[in-house]
């Protein structure tokens, strides 16, 4: 059997999740999508204007997509956490995770809730960084078990 994986020290609070590479990748791959696409749109001479800003919109669109998709992140602070995720953010109190779970295979962080759902918190997402992300999950969960009731089952 292997041993346990040793607990992390439990880092000042607040402190932010963010799969940061994940971030930078988006972010560096939309502003160069944006600049590209308006340049050819600005250099194409047969392009009327109104062509020339539906390029320009699109580009911004798809900019708009990657920047929208790099925005998960979890925020724990001495209250609980905060999970921002595509669309949607949600505070939690420290009673209300049972568990952070992060399997094989997972594609990032599932929280088990005292109501009996489950949250994903894609903030730590073991895509680009998987040791990061996992160093994060057992963070967090430490956490968790520190400032609330959850406990580590299996």
């Amino acid at each position: 059997m292997s041993a346990p994986a040793p607990r992390p020290e439990l880092p000042t609070l607040p402190v932010t999740f963010r799969p940061t590479r994940t971030r930078v990748v988006l972010l560096t791959v939309g502003a160069a999508m944006f600049v590209v696409i308006t340049v050819i749109a600005l250099t194409l001479e047969q392009l009327s204007p109104g062509e020339r800003a539906s390029f320009v919109f699109t580009a911004l669109l798809f900019f708009g997509v990657l920047a929208l998709l790099s925005r998960p992140k979890v925020v724990a602070n001495e209250d609980g956490v905060t999970v921002v995720n595509l669309t949607r953010t949600r505070r939690l109190s420290w009673a209300e995770i049972l568990r952070v779970n992060l399997r094989v295979g997972d594609p990032w962080v599932f929280l088990d809730l005292s109501d009996g759902t489950s949250m994903p918190a894609l903030g730590i997402q073991p895509g680009i960084a998987k040791q990061q992300a996992i160093r994060d999950a057992r963070t967090l969960r430490a956490l968790a078990e520190n400032h609330g009731t959850g406990t580590d089952i299996g």
